[in-house]
């Protein structure tokens, strides 16, 4: 079997044609949320044309925050990127005239929904919920707008209720609906469940946007996914309120690779995107952060350093070179007789099993945990497998 993931590939069960799955990417509107990031208008740009560049198909800002996201909203719209540039403010006639004095084309507009946002944050019934939600809607389409409803705290809104404001808000003319794990509360079944029964009576295409609060979000925004959904809401590395969302990187690699969504992404970006957050946040993706983190592509244990020596696919589902990552050898304790030969071929010793057995003991017995890494490139696989075959040969 040529692929090493064929067997996998059968459990996941693909549909012969399998549906595409949209992206909206939020850096600009979520990712500010998190704490201590602020962009400034010139980065804001930078990230929408990267982001465009890469592929996602909406990016979404919020131009009532402050004057200056009004600025950049406004000449974001006006570069003419290929992907929507939706507009999102509260479910109110003056944030949609602020996206309008924009020349916003797509917006999104939120209300909390469930009993809590409606009585301790609102202040309003539902009666008064469903009236301002498909007001909303009606504006926005009065003045020739594209809207997404967002259905704040959907996941624990009483169920009835909120099919009723969907259908109203589907009657009034609305685009797409977002469906809200607002606190990260549901579990993957459970947010199929959530979906599927909005699925079951509403025709409108629906959004997921998820929270990562208890570490459920990529697991729901898929599981939504398969009950319905045609978009995800994702930022780079997941910033956002909180403990924030998806992030971006994994779930196009999962649309890729995974659910074979015939989407346009140039994964190559994807540690490009990440230092860029980093530069301009300086927040860090921990080291073991999927896809893009430090570590992701780092080999470390002598039997996985064996099979990584003689093919990445034994301990890699996706090569680093199509993430825009690294692949790296540790060096240390751990490294085993064949990391401890490759060690020796690096620094032009001749390998020989005994010595090479020698030096693994040694790096054991000093007990110093590791002690170097470095990159494996391209040409030093090569000859490492070369070196391996005419061992073997002789």
């Amino acid at each position: 079997m040529n692929d090493p993931n064929h067997y996998a590939d059968m459990y996941n069960s693909y549909e012969k044609t399998p549906k595409k799955i949209r992206v909206l990417d939020s850096t600009l509107r979520e990712g500010e949320q998190h704490p201590g990031v602020s962009f400034t208008n010139k980065q804001r740009i930078q990230i929408a044309w990267m982001l465009d560049y890469f592929g996602v198909d909406q990016i979404e800002i919020s131009p009532v925050v402050s004057p200056d996201h009004k600025e950049a909203t406004k000449t974001i719209i006006q570069q003419g990127l290929r992907a929507d540039i939706v507009s999102h403010g509260r479910a109110l006639r003056e944030d949609i005239d602020v996206s309008l004095s924009c020349d916003a084309k797509w917006v999104a507009a939120y209300l909390g929904v469930s009993d809590i946002h409606l009585k301790d944050k609102l202040r309003i019934s539902r009666e008064e919920a469903l009236e301002r939600a498909v007001d909303t809607v009606t504006y926005a389409k009065e003045h020739g707008l594209n809207i997404r409803f967002t259905v704040e705290d959907g996941s624990r809104t009483e169920p009835e209720f909120l099919l009723k404001l969907c259908k109203s808000i589907e009657e009034a003319g609305v685009d797409r609906i977002s469906l809200p794990d607002t606190v990260g509360i549901m579990r993957p079944i459970g947010m199929y469940n959530f979906v599927k029964r909005v699925r079951s009576e509403i025709d409108t295409p629906l959004d997921v946007h998820v929270h990562n609060d208890i570490g459920f979000a990529l697991a729901n925004a898929f599981s939504a996914c398969d009950a319905g959904v045609d978009q995800i809401h994702t930022t780079i590395d997941g910033i956002g309120e909180r403990t924030g969302i998806p992030s971006l990187a994994e779930v196009a690699v999962a649309l890729t690779y995974l659910f074979k969504s015939p989407n346009d992404f140039r994964l190559d970006m994807l540690a490009d995107l990440s230092r860029l957050i980093e530069q301009y946040t300086t927040i860090v993706p921990y080291d073991s952060k999927p896809i893009v983190g430090s570590s992701a592509y780092k080999h470390k244990a002598g039997t996985h350093l064996a099979a990584i020596l003689n093919n990445p696919a034994a301990y890699e589902p996706i090569p680093p070179r199509v993430v825009g990552n690294r692949r790296k050898i540790v060096f240390g304790e751990l490294a085993g007789k064949t990391g401890a030969g490759y060690l020796m071929s690096l620094l032009g010793i001749e390998k020989d099993t005994k010595i090479a057995k020698n030096v693994a003991a040694g790096l054991k017995n000093l007990r110093m945990g590791d002690v170097l890494e470095i990159p494996l490139e391209d040409r030093l696989e090569r000859k490492i497998i070369k070196d391996e075959k005419e061992e073997e040969n002789k």
